[in-house]
């Protein structure tokens, strides 16, 4: 099985590159980062996969800054509303079967239990506006495409365990005894890009088709995985104060409650880890920023 793989510079997308690459059966036809294919050019789309020649391409490419995305919107659009449906057009004329990713933000975050495939979906930033116009313009243009929403993602590169990481270390570098601030009133399903990109792999394997969600098992809040990351990296004298989502206003609206109900991917086969089993890993694996933190100290 050949595959096709857009964004591979971020977190989902090295991970990708490096499942497909070590595993029997599967091979890298292409794995272009943004600098290499912009997605949204059709040109360049259609040169690319005549060139490669993929059975599968996995959409990992998206605009991820959420709060740009409510001044850049066009920009945003383009990434994640047009160009998920362009990539469906022409995987749909050659024959060749799509995977797109999609976020917990297409949800208005009022729930109080983790959301099934089925519930109504009601974004209320840009970002999660143009993630769900990607969604439907896949369906429009291939109804047999697999599309994955997943949430709160942390893996090689930028991510908020990252950022919680390297102020700890600058703070105990520099004797800072102040207290990180992070929110404890937003909850979600935080997930180990790694996991993610084997799930992704085992449900094209399984041949499935049609909507599922992905995450790490349990739920938690931000507070609540900066303290587990701190700990799990020897920084348990750095305090954190809970604070309340209003106190660090933001351009776009984050939904209050985002935790994704995986049972249908579990009911196809995908076995999920909890999300500090995950966590653990992540901070023990060659890709986590700890490394720099410990060679300093």
């Amino acid at each position: 099985m050949r595959f096709f793989v857009t964004g591979s510079g971020g977190q989902l997308g090295r991970c990708l590159v490096r499942q497909v690459g070590r595993t029997a059966g599967r091979t890298l036809a292409a794995a272009p980062s943004h600098a290499q294919l912009d997605v949204g050019d059709r040109d360049a789309v259609r040169a690319a996969l005549d060139a490669a020649r993929p059975d599968v391409v996995v959409n990992a490419a998206a605009f991820t800054w959420v709060d740009r995305c409510e001044s850049e919107r066009e920009l945003a659009w383009r990434i994640n509303a047009a160009a998920p449906g362009l990539l469906a057009r022409e995987c749909a004329g050659r024959g060749i079967r799509l995977v797109h990713v999609s976020t917990d933000y297409v949800f208005d975050g009022e729930a109080s239990r983790p959301y099934t495939e089925e519930d109504r979906v009601a974004p209320r930033s840009e970002y999660g506006r143009g993630k769900l116009e990607g969604e439907r313009q896949v369906w429009d243009a291939l109804p047999d495409a697999l599309v994955v929403r997943t949430s709160w993602v942390f893996g090689p590169g930028r991510n908020f365990i990252a950022t919680m990481l390297g102020l700890a270390g600058r703070r105990r570098a520099e004797g800072d005894e102040t207290a990180l601030r992070v929110v404890d009133d937003q909850f979600g399903s935080p997930t180990y890009a790694d996991d993610l990109a084997g799930w992704i792999l085992r449900l094209v394997e399984g041949r499935g088709r049609g909507l599922y969600h992905l995450a790490n098992r349990g739920v938690a809040t931000w507070w609540e995985v900066a303290r587990e990351a701190l700990d799990l990296a020897g920084f348990r004298e750095v305090p954190i104060e809970r604070v309340a989502t209003s106190e660090f206003p933001r351009p776009a609206p984050r939904p209050a409650y985002s935790a994704l109900d995986c049972t249908k991917a579990e009911a196809a086969g995908v076995a999920r880890r909890g999300w500090r089993e995950a966590l653990a890993a992540y901070v023990a694996s060659a890709d986590s920023p700890r490394a720099g933190f410990e060679e300093n100290r």
